[in-house]
Protein backbone atom coordinates (compact mmCIF):
# COMPACT_ATOMS: atom_id res chain seq x y z
CA UNK A 1 0.00 0.00 0.00
CA UNK A 2 1.72 3.38 -1.35
CA UNK A 3 0.24 6.30 0.80
CA UNK A 4 1.10 9.68 1.43
CA UNK A 5 -0.58 11.51 4.85
CA UNK A 6 -0.78 14.93 5.39
CA UNK A 7 -1.21 16.34 8.80
CA UNK A 8 -0.91 19.42 10.93
CA UNK A 9 -3.12 21.80 9.33
CA UNK A 10 -5.76 24.18 10.88
CA UNK A 11 -6.94 27.83 11.70
CA UNK A 12 -4.21 30.44 12.65
CA UNK A 13 -4.21 34.14 12.35
CA UNK A 14 -2.06 36.34 10.32
CA UNK A 15 1.56 36.15 11.84
CA UNK A 16 0.89 32.87 12.98
CA UNK A 17 3.01 29.29 12.62
CA UNK A 18 1.95 25.40 11.64
CA UNK A 19 4.43 22.51 11.00
CA UNK A 20 2.59 20.22 8.14
CA UNK A 21 3.75 16.63 8.11
CA UNK A 22 3.86 13.96 5.23
CA UNK A 23 4.12 10.67 6.29
CA UNK A 24 4.72 7.99 4.13
CA UNK A 25 3.70 4.20 4.14
CA UNK A 26 4.42 1.39 1.56
CA UNK A 27 7.99 2.61 0.87
CA UNK A 28 10.60 4.77 1.90
CA UNK A 29 11.27 8.32 0.45
CA UNK A 30 14.73 7.51 -0.43
CA UNK A 31 15.72 8.84 -3.46
CA UNK A 32 12.44 10.34 -3.73
CA UNK A 33 11.23 14.09 -4.98
CA UNK A 34 9.08 15.32 -1.85
CA UNK A 35 6.86 18.06 -3.23
CA UNK A 36 4.49 20.32 -1.37
CA UNK A 37 1.04 21.94 -3.37
CA UNK A 38 -1.77 23.95 -2.33
CA UNK A 39 -4.64 24.86 -3.90
CA UNK A 40 -7.13 27.68 -2.95
CA UNK A 41 -10.77 27.78 -3.96
CA UNK A 42 -10.85 29.66 -7.09
CA UNK A 43 -6.93 29.43 -7.78
CA UNK A 44 -4.98 27.04 -9.89
CA UNK A 45 -2.65 24.25 -7.86
CA UNK A 46 0.65 25.79 -6.63
CA UNK A 47 3.70 24.42 -5.91
CA UNK A 48 5.13 25.30 -2.73
CA UNK A 49 8.20 23.58 -1.87
CA UNK A 50 10.22 20.35 -2.98
CA UNK A 51 13.02 18.08 -1.34
CA UNK A 52 15.14 15.44 -3.01
CA UNK A 53 16.09 13.27 -0.79
CA UNK A 54 19.01 12.17 -2.70
CA UNK A 55 21.15 15.75 -2.88
CA UNK A 56 19.43 17.27 0.10
CA UNK A 57 18.23 19.93 -2.68
CA UNK A 58 15.24 21.94 -1.67
CA UNK A 59 13.04 24.33 -4.04
CA UNK A 60 10.81 27.40 -2.64
CA UNK A 61 8.06 29.46 -4.54
CA UNK A 62 9.21 33.14 -4.46
CA UNK A 63 5.92 33.49 -2.52
CA UNK A 64 6.84 31.67 0.52
CA UNK A 65 10.39 32.02 0.41
CA UNK A 66 12.17 32.90 4.00
CA UNK A 67 9.16 31.65 5.32
CA UNK A 68 8.36 28.12 4.96
CA UNK A 69 11.00 25.79 5.42
CA UNK A 70 11.12 21.77 4.40
CA UNK A 71 12.66 19.30 6.18
CA UNK A 72 12.64 15.49 6.62
CA UNK A 73 12.82 13.14 9.59
CA UNK A 74 14.07 10.01 7.90
CA UNK A 75 13.39 7.79 10.75
CA UNK A 76 9.88 8.41 11.02
CA UNK A 77 9.69 8.39 7.15
CA UNK A 78 8.19 12.19 6.93
CA UNK A 79 8.47 14.83 5.46
CA UNK A 80 7.80 18.47 7.32
CA UNK A 81 6.85 22.05 6.05
CA UNK A 82 7.25 24.68 8.74
CA UNK A 83 5.54 27.25 8.22
CA UNK A 84 6.20 30.81 9.46
CA UNK A 85 4.69 34.39 9.63
CA UNK A 86 1.67 33.22 7.92
CA UNK A 87 -0.63 35.30 5.95
CA UNK A 88 -4.47 35.30 4.74
CA UNK A 89 -3.11 34.30 1.20
CA UNK A 90 -1.76 31.47 2.37
CA UNK A 91 -4.91 29.68 3.11
CA UNK A 92 -5.51 26.75 0.86
CA UNK A 93 -5.73 22.50 0.87
CA UNK A 94 -2.19 21.96 1.24
CA UNK A 95 -1.00 18.53 -0.47
CA UNK A 96 1.79 16.41 -0.25
CA UNK A 97 3.11 14.32 -3.44
CA UNK A 98 6.51 12.05 -4.24
CA UNK A 99 8.24 10.11 -7.16
CA UNK A 100 11.41 8.64 -7.41
CA UNK A 101 14.17 11.22 -8.44
CA UNK A 102 14.80 14.63 -7.93
CA UNK A 103 12.79 17.68 -7.74
CA UNK A 104 11.51 18.68 -11.69
CA UNK A 105 10.78 22.39 -11.68
CA UNK A 106 10.10 23.41 -15.86
CA UNK A 107 9.35 26.85 -16.67
CA UNK A 108 9.34 27.96 -12.81
CA UNK A 109 6.66 25.35 -12.44
CA UNK A 110 7.38 22.28 -9.66
CA UNK A 111 6.13 19.07 -11.28
CA UNK A 112 5.57 15.92 -8.89
CA UNK A 113 3.76 12.89 -10.77
CA UNK A 114 3.53 9.99 -7.94
CA UNK A 115 1.61 9.50 -4.95
CA UNK A 116 -0.03 12.15 -3.42
CA UNK A 117 -1.79 12.63 0.07
CA UNK A 118 -5.73 13.35 0.50
CA UNK A 119 -4.57 17.15 2.17
CA UNK A 120 -4.94 18.87 5.19
CA UNK A 121 -6.26 22.58 5.53
CA UNK A 122 -5.12 25.64 6.16
CA UNK A 123 -6.94 28.65 7.19
CA UNK A 124 -5.20 32.26 8.11
CA UNK A 125 -7.67 34.36 8.83
CA UNK A 126 -8.92 37.50 11.03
Amino acid sequence: QVQLVESGGGSVQPGGSLRLSCSASGFTLDYYAIGWFRQAPGKEREGVSCLSTSDGNTYYADSVKGRFTISRDKSKNTVYLQMNSLKPEDTAVYYCAAHVGLCTIVRGILLVKGSWGQGTEVTVSS
